[in-house]
């Protein structure tokens, strides 16, 4: 399976893609992968060092001829996003990424793929063990953690680095270059509640909300795709209003920044309204489906009788975290007024664990508009204080401001349109690129951010593109060459 990956053309990237997903890197828990860098460093002779947050940085001096060039950093992110399909059994924190090729795409079995961001950082391990690529001095920055919490730009010291430019490779559209990306801010509400014990003659539920594709928080928050957790709530309020349902237990999402996919609830009701309330269920459930029939025709919710929890959520607890859901905002809060298209702030409603007399809500807030990140987490702190739930902010980074004036912006878009006789989409995004924090200790940092094609990143459905793979590889040399001198 790996060798056909292997043999696919580039065949450095690939080869060196397929060596990454060998290795087990999910955010937070980056020792192995930290070690295979500096070890792929050392083979190759070149001066690599770990800073004291776990950022690898390997350094390779120019080719003959382009020493009179601006120096650059070549960055990308070590860690990928961890989620899987709930039928498919893997451990992440000890097995490599199993891939296969479909068509024109490399996909995983029932696991995301890493492609975000292995590729960007498979590239760049192609350029530093090359021998054949004229380039100007290299700084090869590999950051952790990116996906949950960017500790690793956050963290990383002001005169490290000495190069000009740097060219993020964490861009999923090969057509365009990334100017500009949007900041965050965790938002999690929390709160304890008494358990009951379960009284009367009940029946007991198992609801399971699946199908749904999920995706990127940032990127795909644009296209209404179905959130597990707000559906779930719908059916979960119904059956409240309608029946008198408690709640056992909850388990809804993963991570913050992957749109939920799923979500399970135990709830229990009076066994005389069994009749109704299956009914209801199935009415409510088919106009959910008619709803997302066009974006998420996989949807399936489904109510399976089980045996009867022994404690359920107090009733005044239950009601305000219910209506506390539904009111909380996710998807798009603002789009921007000076790029078409663009989001410009936006909530998902990433995780619920209810359990054992505890709720924890976890969101991701986005925006390339500080005020409007806070008007829209303080929106969501009211909105979970008024259920007496307690709300903390983490994880805040900032955006990434545009700068169209940049000479490696001239630089990529005139070599692109160079290469493929058509002008590239130079855009900013809603995702949360390292480019901001990065050019809070390098402010002097020209920036900009490209890639190939990649899918459904940040799901299982994530697939990496072959032909653009290609296309990135043409562009990024080329790019490399064309390098401006030094001033």
């Amino acid at each position: 399976m790996s060798q056909n990956i292997r043999n696919i053309a580039p065949k450095s990237v690939w080869n060196h893609f397929a060596d990454l997903n060998a290795v087990p890197r999910p955010s937070k828990k980056e020792e192995r992968i930290i070690k295979f860098m500096v070890d792929f460093g050392n083979h190759l002779n070149l001066e690599t060092a770990v800073d004291k947050v776990g950022n690898v940085i390997i350094k390779k001096p120019a080719t003959s001829g382009m020493e009179n060039r601006k120096a650059i950093v070549m960055q990308g992110h070590l860690d990928m996003v961890h989620q899987k399909n709930a039928d498919t059994d893997f451990d992440f924190d000890n097995k490599g990424i199993k891939m296969f090729i479909d068509g024109d795409w490399v996909k995983a079995k029932g696991t995301t793929l890493g492609a975000d961001n292995g590729l960007g950082v498979a590239a760049i391990m192609a350029v530093l063990s090359a021998t054949d690529i004229p380039h100007p001095a290299i700084e090869a920055l590999f950051t952790i953690d990116e996906e949950t919490g960017m500790t690793g730009a956050m963290g990383l010291e002001g005169g490290l680095l000495q190069g000009e430019i740097l060219l993020n490779l964490d861009t999923e559209e090969d057509d365009e270059i990334g100017i500009g990306c949007a900041g965050g801010v965790d938002v999690t509400a929390t709160r304890t509640y008494q358990e009951e014990a379960i009284v009367g003659n009940v029946i007991a539920y198992h609801i399971a909300v699946t199908g749904l594709n999920g995706g990127h928080s940032g990127m795909d928050i644009i296209k209404g795709l179905g959130n597990a957790n707000k559906i779930m709530n719908r059916v979960l309020f119904d059956g409240l209003e309608n029946y008198g349902l408690r709640i056992s237990e909850i388990n809804g999402g993963s991570l913050r920044n992957a749109i939920p996919r799923e979500s399970f609830a135990t709830v229990v009701i009076n066994s005389t309204c069994k009749a109704t309330f299956l009914l209801e269920s199935e009415a409510l459930i088919n106009n959910i489906k008619q709803e997302f029939k066009t974006l998420e025709p996989n949807l399936s919710i489904d109510i399976q009788e089980v045996e009867i929890p022994k404690k359920i959520m107090e009733i005044d607890a239950q009601e305000k975290f219910i209506k506390a859901i539904y009111a909380a905002l996710n998807g798009v809060y603002r789009m921007s007024p000076d790029v078409e298209g663009l989001v410009e702030t936006s909530n998902n409603i990433a995780r619920i664990i209810v359990k054992e007399g505890k709720i924890k809500i976890g969101c991701l807030t986005r925006s390339s508009s500080e005020s409007n990140k806070w008007d829209l987490a303080n929106s969501l702190r009211a909105c979970f204080e008024l259920a007496d739930l307690n709300v903390d902010f983490s994880g805040t980074y900032p955006g990434w401001l545009p700068n169209m004036n940049a000479s490696i912006l001239k630089t990529v878009e005139s070599t692109y349109i160079n290469l493929f006789n058509t002008q590239p989409n130079v855009a900013a995004c809603h995702a949360g690129l390292e480019c901001g924090i990065l050019g809070q200790n390098y402010p002097n940092l020209e920036m900009i951010s490209f890639g190939p094609n990649i899918k459904g990143a940040h799901s299982p459905d994530e697939r990496a593109q072959i032909s653009s793979t290609q296309k990135f590889w043409r562009l990024l040399k080329e790019v490399l060459k064309n390098i401006p001198e030094k001033e």
